[in-house]
């Protein structure tokens, strides 16, 4: 995925070629002004972070496009690959995982309300447990979050509720807490 820059330069280019920067695929008529001023606007929004096509849609309507040239800027961007839900499925995923310590149902409930489609979001929650595995992952957040395993049944609970807040599966949380615990 280009970065901020890119996106930025992609979006000048674009506005200022009469294809809109678009690849081959796409025609090459001059864009009627609201796709060109939609661009314009969808190229700034990429620019801060990666979007999901509902995301962008959303953001798009919000400021007032119609949907023509809606439809017409998020297909361009996705011939461009500026937009693309399964890439976005992944990072999102892997970012979950890596900072936030996120479960697979926090990240797939969070995927869904962003728009991914299913099928991303099953790809991406299946590459990222091949990498490694959720109760390694769930034993690493007990253990950075309470130096020593838990004493008594509230210190336990605690402990449950941090990886369920988390979104990590309940018979998993429990099992991590066992592992936990004999540890």
């Amino acid at each position: 995925m280009p970065g901020p820059e890119d996106v930025e330069a992609a979006g000048a280019a674009a506005l200022r070629s009469p294809t809109g920067g678009a690849s081959a695929a796409s025609t090459s008529a001059e864009f009627p002004d609201g796709v060109t001023a939609a661009l314009d606007r969808a190229y700034r929004y990429l620019a801060m972070r990666d979007r999901t096509e509902r995301e962008m849609r959303t953001h798009l309507e919000r400021v007032g496009f119609d949907q023509g040239a809606i439809e017409g800027a998020v297909r361009i961007l996705t011939e461009l690959e500026y937009l693309d839900d399964a890439r976005f499925a992944v990072r999102f995923t892997q970012d979950k995982r890596e900072l936030d310590a996120w479960g697979a149902e926090r990240i797939e409930r969070r995927l869904a309300e962003l728009g991914v489609d299913r099928d991303h979001v099953r790809a991406a929650l299946t590459d990222d447990q091949a990498s490694g595995g959720e109760l390694d992952r769930a034993l690493a957040l007990l253990r950075r979050r309470f130096p020593d395993p838990p004493s008594d049944s509230r210190a336990r609970e605690r402990a449950l509720g941090v990886l369920l807040r988390k979104g990590y599966e309940p018979d998993l949380a429990l099992e991590a807490l066992a592992s936990w615990s004999r540890s």
